[in-house]
């Protein structure tokens, strides 16, 4: 029997140029509370850029499997569907993808100084950083496209 798939069908998938392999959507950002909630979707079978976590996190992987490789490349972890995490900021550099299928994760990141994301250049050196600002700016954009309206619902 097939599993069933998460259904991404009213998700606008967000995209950076220079950085491939994986999409997002931002649900939340609580600038006075250091908070921002965001979906990744990992493509199958590949990596996304060595980073670093700059703030701590929960993850819940909603859909598929998130592989992670050490920075030389090699597997070191898989987190199944339905694998929760919680992790702590400046951990080790990674890079981490989807499996045999997309991976859909959801990762809450708490108590944010600045930035979330790190990224990093083949020796270790920082080349990019995503901050709060940056996921703002994303959310407002999605926002004003009525993107966000078809995700979001009152609360009871």
């Amino acid at each position: 029997m097939p599993r069933p798939m998460f259904d991404e069908s009213n998700i606008t998938w967000r995209t950076l140029d220079w950085l491939p392999h994986i999409a997002f959507f931002v649900y939340k950002v609580d600038e006075e509370n250091r908070i921002v909630d965001v979906v990744f979707k990992f493509a199958a079978n590949q990596k996304v850029m060595l980073h670093r976590h700059k703030s701590p996190y929960v993850t819940l992987v909603m859909q598929g499997e998130l592989r992670f490789y050490r920075p030389d490349g090699t597997h070191k972890e898989t987190r199944l569907t339905g694998s929760y995490v919680s992790g702590s900021a400046n951990g080790e550099p990674h890079l981490e993808g989807g499996g045999d299928e997309d991976a859909i994760v959801f990762f809450s990141n708490r108590n944010i100084e600045d930035a979330l994301y790190e990224f990093l250049d083949e020796a270790g050196n920082p080349v990019q950083v995503l901050r709060i600002t940056d996921f703002k700016a994303q959310l407002d954009d999605q926002i004003a496209t009525g993107t966000y309206d078809k995700v979001t619902a009152k609360a009871a």
